[in-house]
């Protein structure tokens, strides 16, 4: 027992030194964590429950419709993500600012985040809406003319919504920044009701197909960016955008493009290799590539609490190292990646006893239901023991400036255990979807244990944001 609690202690003092640290005055008390961290659970669980509402709507509509918004949002998500990505440096800039009592700065570089998003996400939106057909072609080859047609029609529309939810993403950023989460989610939730309203009205009532699921995305991003710039005009909290302080500085935006590009790029390059996998499956057949969908979708779902706490660890270590608390920073680390833990067992249960009554009534097919069903409790056995190490640490990382690292690494785990193993287990094993699985698990392995070394190496903290 003693040398248990020896090891115990030895531990905690590699994770943080708690003589260094005032546990009266911390930088965030645990009902300020809660105020950040609740309100985005809930956003990103309902954000996914939104979405596979969403999915079961389009999969009324046929396995054909479902495939091609899948093919679709392959797409879509990996421009989302790349933008996700420069909110995130957002966030980690303006904390850091903000836990330094610049203010001034802060808002300085909540300016320049938003003319670079809106350029940024317009000129790609613009590409993707003029070659919608031929990169739909040259990312999945051959597929059946009826999901091709489908595929085009949904990612036209989605293609034009890129700025809109690029700059919600941002303006979301600015208000995480300073502590506070839940009006973007109050905005967050308003809008996917208004999506899941659309569907119905436009997919139904007006006969529009999947044409109508992607003109109500189109819609309810619009009405969520407008909402929250509207809203960060006002005085009332740390980061204002008025019209006289969008003017380009590049000092400004070298240093949030520091942050910000390595992490899109890292997150481009995952879902490059989320495409890369996709053109693999779908070479599979209609029905397996409704199952992976679905599958992915209550992946995504079960990782949504964690990932959302793992967001909100990027805004209290941004504090602690812009006011100079290293320790502390280490200290929420280990402690938010507990809670996460717990959140993510719990979220995968839940989606778990969810997935056949969700499967069921989404109208799918006998066998793929039964392959969704099969990879999901696969999912839900091995994520608990493996994810947290793989994810929540390196936003600490990130929020210390060490974002090249989790860039190189993660791209590297990506596509040497990911994206090369699947595409051999499906192309030249004949193993089939549940070879995605597989080859995200080993990914998932290998990153934990080289974030884990990096973090208990120290170095992630030698790094300059501001």
């Amino acid at each position: 027992m003693k040398s248990l609690t020896k090891q115990k202690n030895a531990l905690k003092s590699r994770l943080y030194d708690a003589s260094k640290i005032d546990f009266d005055h911390l930088t965030f008390t645990g009902e300020q964590l809660r105020a950040l961290m609740i309100p985005l659970v809930i956003q990103t669980l309902l954000e996914s429950l939104m979405g596979m509402v969403d999915s079961m709507m389009v999969s009324n509509l046929g396995s054909a419709a479902l495939s091609a918004v899948s093919l679709a949002d392959s797409i879509n998500v990996l421009v989302i993500q790349i933008f996700s990505a420069f909110a995130a440096g957002a966030t980690i800039i303006c904390s850091h600012y903000i836990g330094a009592r610049d203010l001034k700065a802060a808002n300085a570089a909540a300016g320049q985040v938003m003319i670079s998003v809106a350029f940024l996400a317009g000129l790609t939106g613009l590409v993707c809406f003029l070659i919608n057909r031929p990169l739909l072609g040259l990312v999945f080859g051959a597929v059946e003319p009826d999901v091709m047609d489908n595929a085009v029609t949904y990612f036209s529309y989605t293609s034009v919504s890129f700025p809109f939810i690029a700059l919600f993403s941002a303006g979301s950023a600015f208000y995480r920044a300073g502590g506070e989460s839940r009006f973007p989610t109050i905005v967050g939730v308003c809008s996917n009701c208004m999506n899941i309203a659309g569907n119905a009205l436009f997919m139904y009532a007006f006969s529009m197909g999947v044409g109508g699921a992607a003109l109500s995305t189109l819609l309810s991003r619009m009405f969520s960016c407008v909402w929250i710039f509207l809203a960060l005009r006002r005085d009332t909290k740390p980061i204002v955008i008025r019209r006289y302080a969008v003017r380009p500085d590049f000092g400004i935006i070298k240093k949030i493009f520091n942050i910000g590009i390595p992490s899109a790029v890292e997150n481009g390059m995952f879902q490059f290799g989320k495409l890369a996998i996709q053109s693999s499956v779908s070479t599979l057949g209609t029905t397996q590539i409704a199952a992976q969908a679905m599958t992915v979708i209550f992946e995504s779902l079960n990782g949504m609490a964690p990932v959302a706490i793992g967001t909100g660890l990027m805004t209290v270590v941004g504090q602690c190292l812009g006011s100079g608390k290293v320790e502390e920073a280490k200290y929420f680390t280990a402690r938010i990646c507990r809670d996460a833990w717990f959140a993510l067992l719990l979220n995968c249960l839940i989606v778990y006893a969810l997935a056949r009554p969700v499967c069921i009534l989404a109208g799918m097919e006998p066998d793929a239901l039964s392959q969704c069903l099969s990879m999901t409790l696969l999912i839900t056995i091995v994520k608990p023991l493996i994810w947290i190490p793989s994810f929540t640490p390196a936003n600490a990382m990130r929020a210390a400036g060490d974002v090249r690292f989790s860039m190189i690494a993660a791209s590297c785990t990506m596509w040497i255990c990911r994206v090369m193993v699947t595409t051999l287990l499906i192309r030249a094993a004949g193993l089939g979807a549940v070879a995605v699985w597989i080859g995200m698990f080993m990914d998932w392995g290998c990153r934990g244990v080289l974030f884990t070394i990096r973090y208990f190496s120290g170095r992630w903290l030698k790094h300059s944001v501001i």
